[in-house]
């Protein structure tokens, strides 16, 4: 079992960054390739990027890629989300989860493990 624990979410204005944080406990850290996602009123939770176990290799949605950073520590057992250049449309309800499957991870069925959420507001 892996317990999550997102922080860092908040309202911003469009242009603005945000750093998350997502805690993990439990099993070995390094041992999962780590997602963030996220999902809007309405919407379906949607991918928005992926680390490998090392954190050597990363993969983004296409929305997402050139203004978001995934990272981790699996010294510290925590990933982070680095959201530069936000925009209105990126308003929603971010999730990180664990993946116990697949080495490369990218849909939500394919992730076994998921924080609360935090709440991401870009003003315009």
């Amino acid at each position: 079992q892996v317990q999550l624990v997102e922080s860092g979410g908040g309202l911003v204005q469009a242009g603005g960054s945000l750093r998350l944080s997502c805690a993990a406990s439990g099993r070995t850290f390094s041992n999962y390739p780590m997602g963030w996602f996220r999902q809007a009123p309405g919407k379906e939770r949607e991918f928005v990027a992926r680390i490998a176990r090392s954190g050597r290799g990363t993969y983004y949605a296409d929305s997402t890629r050139g203004r978001f950073t995934i990272s981790r520590d699996n010294a510290k057992n925590t990933v982070y989300l680095q959201m530069n250049s936000l925009k209105p449309e990126d308003t929603a309800v971010y999730y990180c989860a664990a993946s116990s499957g697949p080495i490369y991870p990218v849909t939500p069925g394919e992730f076994d493990y998921w924080g609360q959420g935090t709440q991401v507001t870009v003003s315009s």
